[in-house]
């Protein structure tokens, strides 16, 4: 059985951190592959300054092209909104019955777990990989279906790479190849 990673996100954009993020777990960890998944909206934050959904898969499509064991999943822009995980990863399982199915999330949203839309069930069907994020230290965690992982902090953040561009900041190194000339050539996160 292929055992798959999701790591949701509105991408907004997709940036170095994610990718190194996916990369180390496809190396460093007991998973096949990771989907990036694109979430249309996620209920709980503010669609602020969120570029259009087809645009956000462009760039991901972009940055994961020349990759054999990251991927794109685009299944949550044909579902509800707002997207909830658990309906995600059950229409996944669904789809993909020869597929299982894990959670990957930053300690910054391990905090607020328990405000999913069954996070019981998501540990317990699907279970969660926790990957540390600056500000959110997490120690290990005992329970079953929730493993920790010793990633690389990245403080980079979708919010950063939006606000330089738009105060003029060449932001070239810090998205995956061909996004930035994406972003440039189609005038995004300028206002």
């Amino acid at each position: 059985m292929e055992h798959i990673g999701i790591l949701g996100g509105s991408f907004n954009p997709v940036h170095i951190g994610h990718m190194m993020l996916a990369s180390y777990i496809v190396q460093w960890t007991s998973l096949d592959k990771v989907w990036l998944t694109l979430s249309p909206r996620n209920p709980l934050k503010e669609p602020d300054g969120l570029i259009p959904d087809m645009q956000r898969l462009a760039m991901l499509e972009l940055a994961t092209r020349d990759l054999d064991r990251v991927e794109v999943c685009d299944i949550e822009l044909a579902m509800p909104k707002p997207s909830y995980t658990i309906n995600t990863l059950d229409l996944l399982s669904k789809r993909h019955p020869a597929k299982k199915f894990h959670l990957i999330i930053g300690s910054d949203n391990w905090k607020i777990f328990t405000q999913w839309k069954d996070y019981e069930r998501i540990i317990s069907e699907y279970g969660v990989i926790v990957y540390p994020r600056p500000g959110y230290p997490v120690s290990n965690i005992y329970q079953d279906g929730v493993t920790v992982i010793d990633a690389p902090e990245c403080s980079l953040s979708s919010t950063f790479i939006r606000r330089a561009i738009r105060s003029g900041k060449d932001m070239n190194f810090f998205l995956p190849q061909g996004v930035y000339k994406y972003i440039v050539s189609r005038k995004l996160y300028l206002k």
